[in-house]
């Protein structure tokens, strides 16, 4: 598999404080990875900095082109997509309208509509309330919602930014069940979630973040059976 993305030297800062300390990783097509680490590690610098979101130093490059001064429009014809913390969808619009949105790019709208009807039947809450404005959704219904419209975008990078915060117990395994079935459509993910043992469990790679650098990196499964990872950042207590 070729590399999708290559992030080289990166540094973030913001004012005089340094939040991302020369990172360096790379992901291949369709290939899971996670970024873990304390709230603060630099995990969400790190992908605003991939998405073109934050100034920064050192080099990113997706499918071969450098990021920097490339517009969000052109890095989202490429494929490079992300769901922000907090979902950023359209609260003043409805379900249908948000999910739209993902294919505005798209010209094959019979597909769409046969996507959108996929969805509405898997996800019957967003099908009952697909002309309902999209704010009046609960917190678990808006991260479901933000997540099939960018699966709609026919991404080939998605990047999850804490896609379970805040939600209840039975949204968080709906919301994986999706993730985990990434991979099955030839999906790269980069995910940041501050449950790392969920994240390393739909994962292949994972980097450990700590004060904005890369401190540990390896196959996912391997960290699970850590047990220094685990005591650290998987919050296991020694037996």
């Amino acid at each position: 598999m070729s590399e999708l993305l290559t992030v080289e030297r990166l540094d973030v800062h913001y004012g005089g404080i340094q939040a991302v300390r020369d990172v360096s990783f790379s992901l291949k097509e369709g290939e899971q990875a996670t970024l873990i680490g304390a709230n603060g590690a630099g995990k969400s610098s790190t992908v605003r900095a991939i998405t073109g979101l934050e100034t920064f130093g050192g080099e990113i490059a997706f499918n071969g082109q450098p990021v920097r001064k490339r517009k969000a429009e052109t890095l989202l014809r490429d494929g490079l997509v992300m769901v922000p913390e907090g979902r950023g969808i359209f609260a003043r619009m409805t379900v249908l309208e948000n999910l739209q949105m993902g294919a505005w790019l798209r010209r094959d709208a019979a597909t769409v509509r046969q996507e959108l009807n996929q969805i509405f039947e898997r996800f019957q809450r967003l099908g009952e309330r697909q002309n309902q404005l999209a704010g009046l959704l609960s917190g678990g219904e808006q991260q479901l919602l933000a997540l099939n419209r960018a699966l709609l975008s026919r991404p080939r990078l998605l990047i999850l930014d804490e896609p379970s915060m805040g939600l209840a117990p039975k949204m968080v395994e709906n919301i994986f069940e999706v993730i985990a079935g990434l991979r099955h459509q030839g999906v790269a993910l980069l995910l940041i979630e501050q449950n790392a043992r969920l994240a390393l469990e739909v994962t292949d790679r994972a980097w450990v973040m700590d004060s904005g650098s890369i401190v540990h990196q390896g196959d996912s499964q391997a960290m699970l059976d850590d047990d220094q990872i685990a005591q650290i950042y998987l919050g296991d207590m020694p037996v």
